[in-house]
This record gives structure tokens, C-alpha cells and sequence, in this order.
């Protein structure tokens, strides 16, 4: 588990209270998978997830249903969900009606002008 957690050999020697030798010595076969160490974690929780939601537990389900989503994304290259962008909150009347009347027309003459009076002010 240490190894698909991603830990190096030191720190699992450390933690187990062995040498590095030691561990390469008896722990070889564990040592010689680490690239698909994840995926047989990730296929035991799944496995466990499921028969836990199988056997009535709905939390295990929606957990089931995260590390799918997790999964999906990782297959895609992806670390979360896309953002959805965010919704301008609504304005009043009042406040949108002095919105546009500090927004000119740009569609009119007059507008044209107020637009570049605007943007030669000094602020």
C-alpha cells in the first residue's frame, strides 16, 4: 500500500523499520509493480466499494460514484471538474438602470461621443 501511495524506498524502509536492502531484499515483487501499484489499489477500493453498496450501504455508493468521476477525469488528462463560469449577479431596476446610463450606446452618434469622452478622462 506504502508503494501505491507513492512513497519511496527510504521513507517505506524508515516506516517499516528496515534497511533499504532489507526492503529490496524481501519486498522485491511489491518494489518491481510500483507503476501499476495505484491501479491495483484503486481496483481493490472499487471492488470494496461495490460489494459494500451491493450489500444496501448508499454511501459507499455516492464514494463508488466519486472515484469513477476521479477516474474519468484522470483518463482525460484532467485534475477537476471544468468550472462553470461565473453568473453575473442580478441586478435591481434602479441599479441596472444606472448601469446603462453610465454605459453609452455605442450604436448612436451621440453614443459614439460619450464613449470617446469616456475613454479620454483621466482616472
Amino acid at each position: 500500500m506504502l508503494v501505491a501511495a507513492g512513497w519511496g524506498n527510504a521513507r517505506i524502509a524508515a516506516a517499516l523499520y528496515i534497511t533499504q536492502p532489507t526492503l529490496r531484499k524481501h519486498y522485491f515483487s511489491e518494489l518491481k509493480y510500483r507503476d501499476v501499484a495505484r491501479d491495483r489499489l484503486n481496483a481493490n477500493l472499487l471492488t470494496k466499494l461495490w460489494e459494500l453498496f451491493m450489500a444496501g450501504n448508499v454511501a459507499a455508493g455516492r464514494e463508488f460514484r466519486d472515484v469513477l468521476k476521479d477516474n474519468d477525469l484522470m483518463l482525460f488528462g484532467q485534475t477537476s471538474q471544468p468550472q462553470k463560469s461565473e453568473k453575473t449577479p442580478k441586478l435591481g431596476k434602479k441599479e441596472a438602470a444606472l448601469a446603462a446610463a453610465l454605459k453609452p450606446d455605442a450604436g448612436s452618434t451621440l453614443g459614439n461621443l460619450m464613449a470617446q469622452r469616456q475613454s479620454d478622462k483621466p482616472n
